[in-house]
């Protein structure tokens, strides 16, 4: 048999709905990349990006041409300031300075109240007088002038005006701003020493970084400067830079030979625009991402959005129609997985007459699902007639126990010759058997089980008379409520047995009832000997049984409260040595139709 070739084996794969999707999406990804790629870089890289640099050079500089006019601007402020009689007057006068202070002060506030870039200004003298601000603030008295930069460097004899990067100012005392201090040399003109003392103005960054912000390229684009050591000067993210957050290419700006530098790769591409100011010795550097450079250009944009939207509404087509096509089957059995999930087997079958992979699919997960739910049919039906097996085997160990322990007390009363208690604990006997073996009901009103306490603890206040007394005190709002029958009886035997009969004097057995959080509480308490930890945690062990006293009561009456009710319900013990125990049996206080249960 001839094989088949290429193409008849791609087309025979179409028959495959995996395959038929992955080729169709496939052939339109790769042809929609294959052309954005080539015409985004033939044209976009060749010709947007050289007219985007040069647009963003042109900004640089005049950002630059600002930044020197307005260093301009404060070295003025600095000049008239610093040449004034009133600062002679002041600094290196003999007599009464008060008036020229005040002049000082007033020019001062003048320059703080109308530039809200000037942080500080003030003159300080080489002979110890300074004035600065306002003259209230307290000088920092640990603040070492000889090792601030702005204040030496305009004394030296080759400085007319010393410009600062970024530093912290610590002249005010409880102050500790980032600023740029520009400062100039003060002569004194009555000696003619001609570095006598300094005038400085602290710059915030609200000025600088204005004429940066307002030029910035794009929205993810900044601008930034550095000193001509490499110093940051001014960045937007200064705070992270200090933490180590944010980093700059500052060894590769100071080392360009050009004007422009461009630095890592794909996404991260960034292009650095640069201009070197003669005057400051600053260097102002844009930064702006080159792929957001690229999207600025409205004719790249244009034909990007053209082909890729031609390309889209193609593929959009072609995929809905082959999914609608393919899918709805897909999409019907994924509804009903779901539900299955969520523990719902009670489905229909899903409708499916295709004859390819998901036809086949879908018939096998209708054979599953009805293979299953009648499985968990079956398994319901068993679980229940074991449940009901248990219930009713467990019932049956009651009987006979109580039974031995009350003939026993019979028993002990005629050897004592105590003939009319015989008579009377044998009739009393005899109605509690025909209560609790003439009715059929595994579930009776919990009056119905209070009755029965009642005529067993008549029995037994009778066996040990001088050693127990009864009180039954349950809330007529419970009595309605259904029970599984021969519950408190045993729990009540327990408390004689184990708690009021090794007691020295006389017992004292209270049975309560009453709602409580939507439940229904019997409570059995006794003052008897008490239990201690060990014992207590060992209360419902079966191994623990002993069949010639009450020791079947206890895990007997959990068991199948637990077992009708469910493991949130039965009998709970608090129990202390030498105080006595308290037995708590807790049903639901609103339960559905027991004969639906048993």
């Amino acid at each position: 048999m001839r094989e088949k070739g290429p193409a008849a084996a791609l087309i025979g794969k179409f028959k495959s709905i995996q395959s038929a999707m992955f080729a169709a999406v496939s052939l339109l990804i790769l042809g929609a990349v294959a052309t954005v790629t080539l015409v985004s870089m033939n044209f976009t890289r060749s010709t947007i990006f050289e007219n985007s640099s040069l647009y963003t050079r042109t900004i640089i500089r005049q950002m630059n041409q600002n930044i020197d006019s307005y260093i301009d601007y404060m070295e003025n402020i600095a000049y008239i300031v610093s040449s004034s009689e009133d600062v002679q007057e002041y600094l290196f006068g003999s007599g009464d300075t008060g008036a020229a202070r005040e002049r000082i002060l007033g020019q001062f506030e003048t320059i703080l109240d109308s530039r809200s870039d000037i942080l500080n200004v003030g003159i300080i003298g080489t002979n110890g007088r300074m004035l600065i601000n306002e003259g209230r603030e307290s000088v920092n008295p640990d603040l070492d002038l000889s090792t601030q930069e702005w204040y030496t460097e305009p004394l030296k004899a080759d400085v007319s005006v010393c410009l600062t990067s970024s530093h912290v100012q610590h002249i005010i005392s409880g102050q500790r701003p980032w600023v740029i201090t520009l400062s100039r040399g003060i002569r004194d003109q009555s000696s003619g020493v001609e570095k006598a003392g300094v005038f400085f103005i602290d710059l915030n960054y609200s000025a600088i970084s204005e004429l940066c912000d307002q030029n910035n390229i794009g929205n993810r684009g900044y601008a930034f400067i550095l000193d001509a050591e490499g110093n940051i000067v001014y960045h937007p993210q200064q705070q992270q830079l200090y933490n180590e957050l944010q980093t700059e290419n500052i060894s590769l700006i100071l080392e360009a030979n050009s004007d422009t530098v461009l630095t890592g790769k794909g996404k991260n591409e960034r292009l650095y625009t640069l201009s070197r100011s003669v005057k400051t010795g600053w260097t102002t550097v844009d930064c702006v991402n080159v792929d957001e450079l690229l999207k600025e250009s409205n004719k790249a944009q244009s034909i990007y959005v053209l082909i890729a939207a031609a390309l889209v509404i193609v593929a959009l087509f072609l995929t809905r129609f082959i999914a609608g096509t393919i899918t709805s089957s897909i999409q019907r059995l994924r509804d009903s997985m779901a539900r299955v999930q969520e523990g719902d087997f009670d489905i229909p079958d899903v409708v499916e007459t295709s004859e390819n992979e998901i036809g086949s699919l879908t018939r096998s997960f209708n054979v599953m699902t009805r293979r299953i739910r009648e499985l968990m049919d079956q398994n319901v039906r068993d679980q229940e007639a074991k449940r009901k097996s248990e219930l009713k085997a467990l019932q049956s160990q009651i009987n006979p126990h109580f039974l031995y322990n009350t003939l026993d007390s019979i028993i002990w009363m005629a050897e004592g010759k105590k003939n009319e208690e015989v008579v009377l604990m044998t009739a009393s006997l005899a109605r509690l058997l025909r209560q609790s073996i003439s009715n059929e009901d595994e579930v009776v009103p919990i009056a119905q089980e209070v009755e029965y306490a009642r005529g067993y603890l008549t029995i037994q206040k009778m066996r040990y008379k001088d050693k127990m007394e009864f009180q039954i005190d349950v809330d007529p709002a419970i009595l309605h409520i259904n029970l599984i029958k021969l519950v408190l009886q045993p729990v009540i035997e327990n408390a004689i047995y184990h708690g009021l009969k090794y007691k020295e004097s006389k017992g004292l057995l209270i049975v309560k009832g009453f709602m409580k959080n939507g439940n229904a509480v019997l409570q059995v308490i006794d003052n008897g000997v008490g239990m201690d930890e060990e014992t207590l945690a060992h209360i419902y062990d079966r191994h623990k049984v002993n069949y010639q006293s009450n020791g079947v009561g206890v895990y007997n009456v959990q068991k199948r409260l637990q077992l009708y009710y469910g493991s949130a319900y039965g009998i709970t013990y608090e129990s202390k040595v030498g105080v006595g125990t308290t037995a708590t049996i807790t049903i639901p206080g609103n339960q559905e139709d027991s004969s639906e249960k048993i």
